[in-house]
């Protein structure tokens, strides 16, 4: 991999991308000198949240705007995603994640998958290139994919119990752990999926990327 794809959610777990998984993704992408050209949705965040208090704020941010503050600034809508200039597609998770790049924060297994997003996915996928996805991400590629094989941590969480509902496996992987689809090539790691420190996440990311480059 000389090149790859980041889709960001805007920046901070509770309403965008979960800044620890995005900064240590794009650390591991590094040290495996390996380009990367972030990307993001132009247009609303379904919701802002207080990450002090946890709770919602009545304000509206914009997903690109807010995702530029991660990558200094380094960042392209998703419009002008193309798959046929990226070796791999990547995906941090947080909850904010699963409330702007899909909906499963509101509607459960019957989530929807915001179009360019999908269709990001399906390029890559198309031209049999590798696709990675953190914490709660790997549900989403599950679900515009189907019949693949991902990680959501335990198998006794609500996520991985859902998963045969849209026609997937789990795979049960601890710290660090990555569940490689290999017929598929999607690759994931569970993160905060489970009670994780920053060096957890770390060892994740950064063999989530190792794993991806033997593909």
């Amino acid at each position: 991999m000389k090149k790859v794809a980041v889709i960001l959610a805007g920046c901070g777990s509770l309403d965008g991308s979960e800044i620890n998984e995005a900064v240590l993704l794009l650390l591991a992408l590094d040290q495996h000198d390996i380009e990367y050209q972030a990307f993001a949705p132009d247009a609303y965040q379904a919701e802002v949240c207080n990450h002090a208090s946890k709770q919602r704020a009545m304000e509206r941010r914009n997903m690109l705007v807010e995702a530029a503050r991660i990558v200094r600034g380094n960042i392209l809508p998703l419009t002008k995603f193309n798959a046929d200039e990226f070796d791999a597609l990547l995906f941090p998770g947080g909850s904010g994640a699963a409330k702007n790049l899909f909906t499963y924060a509101y509607d459960g297994i019957n989530f929807r998958v915001l179009k360019d997003v999908e269709k990001a996915i399906k390029d890559i996928h198309a031209q049999g290139k590798p696709i990675g996805a953190m914490c709660i991400a790997p549900l989403m590629v599950a679900k515009v994919l189907g019949g693949v094989n991902v990680t959501m941590g335990s198998g006794e969480c609500r996520q991985a119990k859902e998963l045969p509902m849209i026609g997937c496996r789990h795979t049960e992987t601890t710290h660090g752990g990555v569940a490689i689809d290999k017929e598929n090539k999607v690759f994931s790691t569970p993160c905060f999926m489970l009670d994780a420190s920053l060096k957890d996440i770390y060892q994740g990311a950064w063999n989530l990327v190792e794993e991806m480059v033997k593909a």
